[in-house]
């Protein structure tokens, strides 16, 4: 062995480097994906690093569009030609070289599938693995671990076949009893009197076409609601008769809420309660389930649990039948509560995680894993945690990196850009005005470099001088959602007050559960936009409307040419600017459509201009660029004006105006929600970490903008874990003192110099070190 690298040197004695130690960088030449401009980069493997620069600079473009998307390309070639033929060919990143790439693993924000079942249980595997302990160790067994699962029939409650909650339909919204079939008696969204939907009912043979339901035998009416699927023949065809009743449940109640379009949505939350279900008690398994004990607990039981105490249950357990399964099931729970999402329940349904809570989930899976020398992507990991918690996850950070794993992290936090072996800041600016790299090197160089970023790392925003006074309250009495124990709040009016407290202590539960749905109150937050492919800013703030008009007015045609989703759309592409092909099981796969080369719309419609550009062109634009078109001029739109000056008080000045909403991060969603409601009249704002994903020098723009909303008359109402946006509030409510079942009280009101000044709870502990108290 050689002393000085510790390797095994050649026979000969001399300390040749091995060929198979020199390939120790990720090296990047000449990216050019989205707004990159010829990037060059090169990345330390084994290494923490860590990827800087406003909102809109490129970075993701970098690590997620490049790197890791080349990565996963590479992966897919090894398969044989037969599997690749059943995956479309994922385009090559625009880059001239990537050398070095490993194995990808992408720890990214999308919010995990709503689907009602799934919970937190079953995309963690921790179910699966209960489900085992409880076939080997449960009295009386209630058979092999299938048996235990909620998904499978063999488990599943009959009653409500394993969803937990039954369905109770009001027939009053589904028919008009004083209208006959004829007449359009069915109010069921799609149900047209002369469409297929009634043509089976009305030529069933079961019943009179134009007798008006009240007037139904009650054999006629059981045949109208809850007749069994039986065969009929309509105009000589065979087809499927039904009662009603079935038909909406099946059509509309076995589909996700969230994937019905909005006026049958509508329709169902009319129609439709859901209750528990009285067989199973909402716990979803059937009685053999139910009955089979472990220590006296069933699994229903097991999966309500807080975690934290699941893992010390779990840690109880003795027999050596099953003990390699309850050591990784132990790890696992153990996980949980180590991320900090010890207050999560197994039963908790996925769709109602955050952001940060689905990317920490997904990072549990990989915690555990004996995979070294592979590559980790992580995208903004600090959303949702409290300075505390921060400290945690770069110690998990820190310890895939030491596995020997190349760890990359996009990341805002000054403390979590602080452990980083190595910073990429990329910039100067956002869009167009981005896509460069200012800085490459050590945090320390960083701060001495002069970037932006630089140049803000040591940024500590002061306690204010003096603080507003409150014009009223809003009274929340007794709130006990989730984890709250009767809490009762006066929350401020005609201030900024932001409500603060580690992730689980019961901030949301508080916020979004008692304040929403009052008059006046206006919630905007991260979730997802709902609109398809085809929405952007310009669609979703109304802002295409003004624009379409003014482009037809100047071209004297019809407006509805400059809309990609009506007369003006690309025939090939129908409007998408990309071909879509759906691979099944995989990621589907776009790739930009050859005729109108992804502008969207017919080559005639680009023939008309307003002030010299056509309509692709301005669709093209950033937001900061047409809010100076729209301005003044023959393209003076002063309806647009107004939407693009909001859209650039929010700081999304770089966002192009055609720029597909399922790009946007969840802060550049709540951004572009809170831009949309500017204008309406509602006096209170409910925000949500508002600076998730805002880069530093962003974070002064927007408490700006806090400002101007109040000092305008509105209250506004935050959660926030962002010490800066604790520091500028007038009024601060601190949760606390822990999470789940250890938080859900209230551990501080008042200013946040009276909290820095009582240093009490953990926030005020955090918040006084960051102005230096």
């Amino acid at each position: 062995m050689s002393k000085a690298t510790g390797k095994p040197t050649a026979h000969t004695g001399s300390p040749e480097p091995h060929a198979a130690d020199s390939h120790d960088l990720i090296r990047v030449q000449g990216a050019r994906e989205n707004n990159l401009k010829d990037v060059s980069v090169d990345l330390p493997k084994r290494r923490l690093t860590v990827f800087t620069g406003v909102s809109g600079s490129g970075k993701s473009s970098l690590v997620f569009g490049t790197v890791a998307a080349e990565s996963q390309r590479l992966i897919n070639e090894t398969y044989s030609a037969f599997v690749q033929g059943f995956m479309p060919a994922l385009a090559r990143p625009e880059v001239d070289v990537l050398e070095g790439l490993t194995t990808a693993i992408i720890v990214d924000q999308e919010r995990m599938g709503a689907n009602s079942r799934s919970t937190v249980g079953t995309a963690t595997d921790a179910n699966a693995m209960l489900r085992i302990v409880f076939s080997r160790l449960g009295e009386p067994s209630a058979g092999p671990a299938f048996h235990y699962s909620f998904n499978q029939p063999a488990g599943a409650c009959p009653r409500c076949e394993g969803m937990g909650s039954v369905t109770d339909i009001d027939l009053t919204q589904l028919y008009d009893a004083s209208k006959s079939l004829a007449e359009g008696a069915i109010t069921i969204p799609g149900y047209t009197p002369d469409g297929w939907l009634v043509r089976v009912f009305a030529s069933s043979g079961f019943l009179d076409p134009d007798k008006p339901i009240r007037d139904y035998t009650e054999t006629e009416l059981h045949d109208f609601l809850h007749h069994e699927q039986t065969k009929v023949k309509v105009d000589n065809m065979s087809l499927t008769y039904e009662g009603l009743v079935p038909k909406v449940q099946k059509s509309f109640l076995s589909k996700d809420r969230d994937a019905l379009q909005p006026h049958i949505r509508a329709f169902v939350d009319r129609a439709v309660t859901f209750t528990a279900c009285p067989d199973c008690g909402g716990s979803r398994l059937n009685e053999a389930a139910r009955a089979s004990k472990v220590g006296g607990i069933n699994i229903a039981d097991a999966c309500a649990m807080q975690i934290s105490d699941l893992a010390a249950w779990v840690r109880g357990l003795r027999d050596p039948s099953v003990a390699p399964l309850l050591a990784t099931l132990q790890q696992t729970l153990d996980s949980f509560v180590e991320i900090g999402l010890g207050y999560l329940s197994l039963d908790r349904p996925s769709g109602t995680l955050s952001g940060g809570e689905a990317q920490r989930t997904k990072m549990i899976r990989h915690l555990g894993s004996s995979l070294t020398d592979t590559t980790y992507v992580f995208d903004e990991p600090t959303t949702g945690l409290h300075p505390h918690d921060i400290q945690r996850m770069n110690q998990l950070l820190l310890r895939l990196r030491d596995k020997g794993n190349t760890v990359l992290v996009v990341e805002h936090k000054p403390e979590a850009i602080a452990i980083a072996d190595h910073v990429v800041d990329l910039g100067p600016g956002a869009g167009t005005a981005g896509g460069s790299v200012c800085f490459e090197g050590t945090v320390e160089g960083l701060r001495a470099s002069g970037t932006l970023t630089g140049r803000h790392l040591d940024d500590r925003a002061a306690l204010k001088d003096s603080v507003r006074k409150p014009t009223g309250a809003l009274e929340i009495r007794g709130a006990h959602a989730h984890n709250l124990r009767d809490v009762d709040v006066d929350i401020p009016l005609g201030v900024l007050t932001v409500v603060t407290g580690v992730a689980g202590s019961g901030k949301s539960s508080l916020v979004h559960q008692s304040i929403p749905g009052r008059q006046g109150v206006v919630s905007i937050d991260q979730g997802a936009i709902r609109g398809s492919r085809r929405s952007n800013p310009a669609t979703y703030t109304g802002l295409l409307d003004p624009i379409r008009k003014a482009f037809a007015k100047a071209n004297g045609v019809k407006p509805a040419l400059f809309s990609a989703n009506s007369e003006g759309a690309c025939p090939h592409c129908k409007g998408n600017g990309v071909i879509y092909t759906d691979l099944a099981m995989m990621a589907g796969v776009a790739t930009t459509c050859e005729e109108c080369e992804g502008k969207r719309f017919q080559a005639s419609v680009l023939d008309h201009h307003l002030g010299g550009r056509d309509i692709s062109e301005v669709l093209a634009m950033p937001v900061a660029e047409a809010e100076e078109f729209f301005k003044a001029g023959e393209a003076r739109v002063p309806a647009a004006h107004a939407i693009l000056h909001r859209l650039a008080d929010v700081g999304l000045g770089y966002l192009s105006l055609g720029q597909p909403l399922t790009t946007l991060s969840g802060g550049e969603r709540q951004r572009l929600k809170l831009a949309t409601h500017m204008a309406e009249k509602g006096g209170v704002y409910v925000l949500d970490e508002p600076t998730t994903g805002l880069h530093l020098a962003d974070v002064e723009q927007l408490l700006g903008l806090l400002d101007r909303l109040v000092d305008s008359g509105k209250s506004v109402i935050v959660i926030e874990h962002h010490q800066a946006v604790m520091a500028h509030a007038d009024w601060i409510i601190d949760l606390g003192p822990g999470a789940g079942h250890d938080g859900g009280r209230i551990v501080f009101e008042g200013t946040p110099a009276d909290l820095v000044a009582a240093r009490s709870t953990l926030t005020g502990e955090h918040l006084a070190e960051y102005v230096g108290a």
